[in-house]
C-alpha cells in the first residue's frame, strides 16, 4: 500500500516539477541500503530506523530545503503528508526517488518567488512605509502559509522588510559619510553590500539577489542533493550523526577546518549562510585585530579571491564554500560577512585575510604569573594557562617521546610556577571545542587522583582515570569555560567540579556536547562517502552525562556567547540529558561553602568594572533582541530601531576594546574582565579557607579519609 501511494505521488507532482530534475545516480540506491544498516546496527541509541525517525527525517528534509518557512505552504505539505511514514521504508530499499522531487518542487518554487519579486519591483514606489505593520523576521518556527495566496502576501511582507532595511542602511551610510566627510574615502564606503553595483536602484539590487538565489538552486547538482536528503535521514537519531558524501569525506579526510581552511575558523552549514563556530588561535582570523575582522557567530554569506568580485555563497554546500575559502599560502581572501551583533541580517561588514598554513603547535598552551595587588598594598601571585585545544602527538609531524602533549607542556608551566611560589592558579578553557581524550585524563591527574570520566557505549560503562600517578599542583585552583567549551573541556570542568578541587566560572553553562562519533566508510570512499554517527556518550563521576546540560559553573560571568544561541540544547533533536551510576571517588575539597561569599562579592566588583559593565550590557540587549519577532515596517519606527542598534554597536567596541591586544597575545588580567575577575575570586577563596596551601582535612566522613588513605596511595 505505501508504494502505491509513493507511485501516486509521483504522479501527482510530476506537472509542477521543472523539466531538468534532477536524479540520484546509479550507485546511490546501494548508499542508502548501507547507510541504514550502519545506524541499525551501530548508533548508540540501537534504535532502529522505523516510522518514528521517518517523520523526523521527513522534517528535517523539508526544514533544510525551506528553512525559513516561505517556500512550502500547509496545502503543499498536505498533499505530502502520507510520505511521513514512508521514508524508513523507501531509504531502506535505496529509493530515494521522493527526495530528489521535494528538493525539484523547492528549486521551482524558488524560481517562481524570483519571479513574483521581480513583477513586484517593477511598480513605481512599491511598498507603503507609514503603515502600522511589522514583520516575523525570525521564521525557524513560524507558521507556514496556508496556501498559495497567504505565500504571495508573505513574499510581499518579506520583500517590503528587505527594501525598507536596505533604504535605512543607505541612508544612515550616507550621513556618516557627510558627518565624518569621508564622502570619497574608501571606508566611508557602505559596507552592507560592498558586492553590489550601488549606482543600481534598490530594486535592481533586491532583483539581483533573488536571481543569484535562484541560480545557486538551479545548479544543484545530484550529489548536493544527495547530501541534504541522506543528512536528513542520518540527523534523525541526533545532530551529530550524518552522512557524509563522497566531497565532504574529502574535506573531512583533510581536515579542512585546521590546515587547509586557510584562514582558522570552523565552519558549519546555517540557513543557507556559512557561520564561524570557532577561530583557532594562532591563525589569519584570529591574529586579526583590526576594527573590522571575524567573530565567532558571524554568517559568511560572500567570498572573493583577493581584489576581484565576491561571489554569493548563500544556500551553497559548506564543502563548496570551503574550497572557495582555502587557498594558496599568501594570497588574500575577501568575506563578505552578517555580525553576530546583527539578528536581523541588515548590515554586513567585508574582511580579507591573508591564507597561512594553520599548525596545531599555534595552539598550544601559552601561561604567564598574573600578580594582584590586595588592598593592604601587598599582592599575590597567580599562574595563568590558556589551553586551547587537547592536543596530542600531531604537532609538527612529531612521534613517539617527541611528540607533542598539552599536559606535557601544561606541565612544563605548573613547575615553573611552583618554583615562582604562587599561591593559586586559573586554567583558561574558554573556547576549547576539546580534542583528544587521553589528554584530558592525563591532564586532570595532575591535580586529582581518582577516576576522571565514565564512557558509555551500546554494551557497557567504563569508568576511566587519569593516567598520571602525580598530583603536580596541590594550591587553590580556578577554571574558565564559556559556551564554547566542549567536549574535552566539559570532562576536565565536569571532574573538577565533582571533585570540589576547582571553582568554575564563566556562561551559565558550557557547550553541552557529551557524546563520541566513528566515522564509518560506506565501501569506497571516493563514490560511496561515509557515515558518522554516534556510538558513546560521556558520563561525569557523579553519574550525570555532560550532553545537553554541559557543565554549570559555580559562579555565573555571562558573556556575549551567553546571549546567541550556542549550545548543544538548540540544535533539533539533541540526543537528551541520562545518568549512569556514580564512580567510586572521593572529594579532595569542598568549594560550596564559599560560594554564597564569594558570588556576592563578585557581583559588587563587577557593577564597578567599567568594561565588565558595557559587557553586561551588550548581552542583555542581544538577550533581548533575540527574543523579539518582529521587526517594525513603519519608516519612522524602523529609524529608530536601527539607530539603536548602531548605538549597541558601539557599546560592543567599548566592551571589547581589549580583546585586540588579548588576540594577538593572549588574555591578561587588564585586557579580560572574566580573567580578572577570577583572580578576584581566587584571591577571596583563598582568604577564606584560610591561604593557599591545603587543608589537612576538608571533608571529614569516614568514605573520604578511608578513600584518602588507602584509595589513592601513589
Amino acid at each position: 500500500m505505501k508504494k502505491i501511494f509513493f507511485y501516486l505521488f509521483l504522479l501527482t507532482l510530476a506537472p509542477i516539477l521543472a523539466a531538468e530534475e534532477l536524479q540520484p545516480q546509479a550507485e546511490y540506491p546501494e548508499i542508502s541500503r548501507r547507510m541504514v544498516y550502519q545506524l541499525n546496527t551501530t548508533h548508540l541509541s540501537g534504535e532502529r530506523f522505523n516510522d518514528r525517525l521517518s517523520i523526523v527525517a521527513w522534517t528535517n528534509l523539508v526544514d533544510a530545503l525551506d528553512f525559513d518557512r516561505t517556500l512550502l505552504t500547509q496545502e503543499d505539505l498536505a498533499k505530502l503528508e502520507p510520505l511521513k511514514t514512508q521514508i524508513d521504508d523507501l531509504v531502506t530499499e535505496g529509493n530515494l526517488t521522493f527526495g530528489y522531487d521535494l528538493v525539484d518542487l523547492v528549486r521551482n518554487r524558488i524560481t517562481e518567488r524570483c519571479a513574483y519579486v521581480e513583477k513586484v519591483l517593477q511598480k513605481n514606489a512599491p511598498f507603503d512605509f507609514t503603515k502600522d505593520e511589522s514583520y516575523q523576521w525570525k521564521r525557524r518556527k513560524a507558521t507556514r502559509p496556508a496556501n498559495r495566496k497567504e505565500q504571495e502576501a508573505l513574499w510581499y511582507a518579506t520583500l517590503k522588510n528587505e527594501y525598507l532595511a536596505l533604504t535605512l542602511a543607505k541612508e544612515f551610510d550616507a550621513e556618516e559619510a557627510k558627518s565624518t566627510q569621508k564622502e570619497t574615502d574608501e571606508a566611508a564606503k557602505p559596507d552592507y553590500s560592498e558586492d553590489d553595483d550601488l549606482t543600481l536602484p534598490t530594486t535592481e539590487i533586491i532583483a539581483k539577489r533573488y536571481r543569484t538565489l535562484r541560480d545557486v538552486y538551479k545548479e544543484m547538482d545530484s550529489e548536493t542533493a544527495l547530501q541534504r536528503i541522506l543528512s536528513a535521514v542520518s540527523m534523525a537519531y541526533d545532530p551529530h550523526t550524518d552522512y557524509m558524501s563522497p566531497m565532504n569525506f574529502e574535506d573531512f579526510s583533510m581536515d579542512m577546518n585546521l590546515t587547509l581552511c586557510g584562514i582558522g575558523a570552523t565552519l558549519r552549514y546555517d540557513d543557507g549562510m556559512i557561520r564561524i563556530t570557532e577561530l583557532m588561535p594562532g591563525a589569519p582570523a584570529a591574529n586579526d585585530t583590526r576594527d573590522i575582522r571575524l567573530q565567532e557567530g558571524d554568517r559568511i554569506i560572500g567570498v572573493g579571491q583577493g581584489d576581484g568580485p565576491i561571489e554569493d555563497i548563500c544556500h551553497k554546500p559548506l564543502s563548496q564554500t570551503v574550497r572557495k575559502i582555502r587557498g594558496p599560502k599568501g594570497t588574500v581572501v575577501t568575506l563578505k560577512v552578517i555580525p553576530v551583533s546583527d539578528k536581523t541580517g541588515t548590515r554586513t561588514k567585508i574582511v580579507d585575510l591573508i591564507r597561512d598554513e594553520i599548525h596545531l603547535d599555534q595552539q598550544a598552551v601559552t601561561g604567564h604569573v598574573e600578580r594582584l595587588e590586595l588592598e593592604d598594598g601587598s599582592e599575590r601571585k597567580f599562574g595563568y594557562v590558556r589551553i586551547p585545544a587537547f592536543y596530542a602527538g600531531v604537532v609538527s609531524g612529531n612521534k613517539g617521546e617527541n611528540a607533542s602533549s598539552m599536559t606535557r607542556d601544561l606541565l612544563t608551566y605548573i613547575q615553573s610556577f611552583n618554583t615562582e611560589h604562587v599561591d593559586g592558579m586559573v586554567i583558561d578553557l574558554r573556547n576549547n571545542g576539546g580534542g583528544s581524550l587521553m589528554e584530558a585524563l592525563s591532564m586532570t591527574s595532575l591535580f586529582v587522583s581518582g577516576p576522571v570520566v565514565q564512557v558509555r557505549d551500546k554494551r557497557n560503562v567504563q569508568v576511566l582515570d587519569g593516567t598520571l600517578k602525580r598530583v603536580a599542583f596541590r594550591k587553590p585552583l580556578v577554571v574558565l569555560v564559556n559556551r564554547n567549551s566542549a567536549s574535552a573541556s566539559e570532562i576536565v570542568a565536569s571532574a573538577f567540579q565533582d571533585y570540589g578541587r576547582a571553582i568554575i566560572i564563566g556562561d551559565s553553562k558550557t557547550h553541552g556536547k557529551g557524546t563520541v562519533q566513528t566515522v564509518q566508510s560506506l565501501g569506497n570512499s571516493q563514490t560511496h562517502g561515509a557515515n558518522r554517527i554516534t556510538t558513546a556518550c560521556f558520563y561525569r563521576i557523579n553519574g550525570g552525562t555532560t550532553q545537553l546540560r554541559g557543565v554549570e559553573p559555580d559562579i555565573v560571568i555571562p558573556s556575549i556567547y551567553d546571549a546567541l544561541e550556542l549550545g548543544e540544547d538548540q540544535l533539533p533533536g539533541a540526543l537528551p540529558y541520562s545518568t549512569v551510576a556514580p564512580a567510586y571517588y572521593a572529594k579532595t575539597s569542598d568549594v560550596t561553602p564559599y560560594l554564597p561569599h564569594l558570588t556576592k562579592a563578585s557581583r559588587k566588583r563587577l557593577q564597578k568594572d567599567e568594561q565588565a559593565k558595557a559587557a553586561l550590557q551588550l548581552v542583555e540587549h542581544v538577550r533581548k533582541a533575540n527574543a523579539e519577532q518582529f521587526v517594525p515596517l513603519q519608516i519612522d519606527a524602523r529609524r529608530t530601531r536601527m539607530k539603536a542598534e548602531r548605538a549597541i554597536e558601539k557599546l560592543q567596541d567599548e566592551a571589547l576594546k581589549g580583546t585586540k591586544q588579548s588576540r594577538k597575545n593572549g588574555p591578561n588580567a587588564e585586557n579580560d574582565y572574566v580573567l580578572r575577575e577570577a583572580l578576584s575570586i581566587l584571591s577571596d577563596y583563598i582568604d577564606l579557607r584560610g591561604g593557599p596551601d591545603e587543608p589537612v582535612n576538608v571533608n571529614g566522613d569516614l568514605r573520604t579519609r578511608l578513600f584518602q588513605i588507602f584509595g589513592a596511595v601513589q
